[in-house]
């Protein structure tokens, strides 16, 4: 029998009253079965995917904490109206964190688990704010040789979603697409991927800054939703591109609907005749985030011919099946360093991830300020 491990995990905790407490639990961690390996945790992203469980609704601002060290608590409140979407969960102490990497120190009996005995990988499958996880091999990515584990802790959420987008814009008859808050990571990547495969893509940004981030990585079509020349520069691009489809992580306010509307008019502006339905080529709004949360408003003067719809990364995966699943990780893992390479403005640990100030930087969600946990840190 061999010594057991223990070690700390994140927990967020929303009762029913209201209360948010998170905290760090300590846990002893099984032996692998069969076809599970342990990983001792190295670095998992603040993706903003990971914030809605976190967090939840509640004001980051107004959150306040108690205890040091391992015994720190931090308390926030949700508010009441929002309690009846969150059912699922309340009263149940949850693990957060939905990416990492480290390095296997045990490993089940099965060939897979054995495989990656002492082998630094990327996982996926949640609950990776903490020092260990215990996984199925399949859930484990071996990184290549001399790859760290922060270099691939954000080898999926990202990455795979941005070579969803295109394969979803191909799959469903556009030739280019849409991005907004394009200067992001995952905008940054899809710039990288659409000059590679020769895709047109039309990236929105929201101030001066953002557009020279990516000027700088070679983006072709960009424009501004800040300027007093947006809707003129955004049917320019649309003309250009020719793209009928985009994908949108604002999700509250006009923002899709102007998308619609100048993919129309770039449509009329090609058209070889007139249509009193509008344009018969269906024009696309998936929206895959909700940096503002409020209502999707729509203008509808853009035809018949189009659809808003939601996008999310696992249901597509699940859709597209495991072998088109392996061929987009394997691009993945062997560009980790070019086409997907993140970049980080601060590491901390576990306890400083529960730090007010930390909590306030990386609940604004500001693009280019990423935070990365090292679980093992201090």
């Amino acid at each position: 029998m061999s010594d057991k491990i223990t070690g700390l995990q994140l927990r967020s905790l929303l009762k029913k009253n209201g209360e948010l407490e998170l905290s760090l639990a300590k846990v002893e961690l099984p032996e692998p079965g069969p076809d599970q390996v342990l990983v001792k945790v190295e670095a998992t992203p603040i993706n903003p995917s990971d914030l809605g469980l976190l967090l939840g609704p509640a004001d980051p601002t107004a959150m306040t904490a108690s205890g040091s060290g391992a015994d720190i608590k931090i308390s926030g409140k949700v508010a009441a109206g929002a309690l009846p979407f969150l059912a699922a969960r309340l009263d149940q102490s949850m693990p957060v964190g939905n990416e990492g990497a480290g390095t296997v120190v045990k490993a089940g009996s099965s060939e897979a688990a054995q495989a990656l005995k002492g082998k630094t990988v990327s996982m996926v499958g949640g609950q990776m704010y903490a020092q260990y996880r215990l996984l199925k091999a399949t859930d484990c990515q071996p990184l290549p040789a001399g790859t760290t584990a922060a270099e691939g802790a954000s080898w999926f959420v990202n990455p795979l979603t941005a070579l969803g987008m295109t394969e979803t814009m191909k799959r469903e008859g556009h030739k280019a697409l849409v991005h907004t808050a394009a200067a992001s990571n995952l905008g940054q990547m899809l710039n990288k991927i659409c000059n590679e495969d020769g895709i047109g893509l039309v990236n929105i940004v929201r101030s001066a800054e953002q557009a020279k981030i990516l000027k700088g990585i070679g983006a072709k079509h960009i424009v501004d939703s800040s300027a007093a020349s947006f809707t003129d520069d955004l049917t320019q691009a649309l003309v250009e591109t020719g793209a009928t489809i985009a994908f949108d992580a604002i999700g509250g306010g006009k923002l899709a609907s102007q998308i619609l509307t100048s993919m129309e008019i770039a449509l009329n502006k090609t058209a070889k005749e007139y249509s009193r339905y509008g344009s018969t080529t269906h024009k696309q709004v998936y929206i895959y985030g909700s940096l503002n949360t409020g209502a999707v408003e729509l203008n509808r003067n853009y035809g018949m011919a189009w659809g808003v719809g939601g996008w999310l990364l696992t249901p597509f995966l699940q859709k597209i099946g495991r072998p088109d699943q392996v061929r987009l990780r394997e691009r993945v893992v062997n560009n980790l360093k070019t086409t997907f390479a993140s970049h980080y403005t601060k590491v901390v640990s576990l306890q400083e991830a529960l730090d007010l100030k930390n909590i306030a930087a990386y609940a604004k969600r500001a693009t280019g300020e990423k935070f990365l946990i090292n679980p093992s840190k201090g």
